[in-house]
């Protein structure tokens, strides 16, 4: 059984949000409700400073908080590692937004950000079953595993596009973009990557790609102090770091 896991290249990447988008298209998310953001920070101080950015998935942690916290189980880890919430259980408390240490769920609910509402504009007919009905719909639609067109009144969050990769062939220690016969099991955000700054494969498999990059370029974990133990690493480049997100409106 793999265990799951994202690599991504800070130097190589370009802040061009193609992963943002093709995440919004394959997994049928409102304007607004981004499961692959990518942060813009001021890194230092002016005059110094630059002007930076980070992407941020899911970081699918082997010891989540959201987890913990979840008090109908609706939030699960898979056998093979990769964090998920089943819609069918999630009662919209929240608690797991409250409990990630990243940021990066959402609340379906939540008031539009562009007008007109696209919710409106594509209303769905299914009722309680199927908040809208965008013109292209997730074939692979499962409530249990949060994939699909969410429900009102649920949270929703970045899957590692496990209807994908959960069908991949097993013993596959990498699932490459540009292996013709491997392609159709890369997340949509790996796959569409124009300066190949993400990767994806098996961190229990020493010989993947993912975990030679790791090494050779110590990649890093973003707020690896909460011990969530996140499987999404960053490489920085010598000298490089992740942003810390202090608090800067406390006195110096």
């Amino acid at each position: 059984m793999p265990k799951w896991g994202m690599v991504i290249d800070l130097e190589k990447c370009t802040g061009c949000q193609a992963c943002t988008t093709a995440c919004s298209m394959e997994n049928n998310t409102v304007p607004g409700e981004s499961w692959q953001d990518v942060l813009f920070y001021q890194d230092g101080e002016y005059p110094s400073s630059s002007f930076n950015w980070l992407p941020r998935p899911c970081m699918q942690c082997e010891n989540p908080s959201c987890v913990h916290v979840c008090p109908t189980k609706a939030t699960y880890i898979t056998d093979d590692g990769v964090v998920l919430i089943d819609w069918d259980k999630c009662i919209g408390c929240k608690y797991c937004m409250i409990a990630c240490p990243y940021g990066v769920r959402f609340y379906t609910d939540e008031k539009p950000l562009l007008e007109p509402d696209v919710k409106n504009v594509f209303a769905s007919d299914r009722g309680e079953a199927q908040s809208w009905a965008p013109p292209f719909q997730n074939p692979n639609e499962d409530w249990s595993k949060g994939i699909g067109i969410q429900p009102d009144g649920v949270v929703s969050k970045c899957t590692f596009c496990y209807h994908k990769i959960s069908k991949a062939p097993e013993g596959v220690s990498d699932l490459d973009p540009r292996d013709p016969e491997l392609v159709e099991y890369v997340p949509a955000c790996v796959r569409t990557c124009a300066p190949e700054a993400r990767y994806f494969g098996d961190l229990d498999n020493p010989d993947s790609h993912v975990n030679k990059l790791i090494g050779d370029k110590r990649g890093v974990r973003l707020k690896d102090e909460t011990g969530n133990k996140p499987k999404v690493y960053y490489l920085t480049g010598e000298g490089g770091s992740i942003p810390a997100f202090t608090d800067r409106t406390k006195s110096s």
